[in-house]
């Protein structure tokens, strides 16, 4: 089991790193350009995936979450869009309703 380990581990560490490189930001990378690192961390995966993940990254900049969907009642756009849809009723008194 101990042995499987020490060979999980690394390729593991490896692909995580890889990949969070490979879809970090442009503007987050640090230090070297993203293909250097992408160099790096095939070479020498165990120092280079934790390089990457300690000073290659920038602080906080993991997935982004997806922006949520609005709720139509929310969405002013489609509130003004009902309004325009909306059948106008000639609601003055004295003559008969249409409905």
């Amino acid at each position: 089991m101990v042995r499987i380990l020490l060979y999980a581990v690394p390729v593991i560490l490896g692909v995580w790193a890889l990949v969070d490189c490979a879809q970090t930001a442009k503007g987050d990378v640090r230090k070297l350009p993203r293909a250097a690192w992408i160099l790096i961390i095939l070479m020498a995966p165990i120092i280079g995936s934790l390089a990457w993940l300690t000073i290659g990254r920038r602080k906080g900049s993991g997935p982004r979450p997806a922006p949520r969907p609005v709720a139509p009642d929310d969405d002013p756009d489609f509130l003004r869009d009902l309004d325009r849809k909306k059948p106008r009723r000639n609601d003055e008194p004295g003559e008969p309703s249409s409905t």
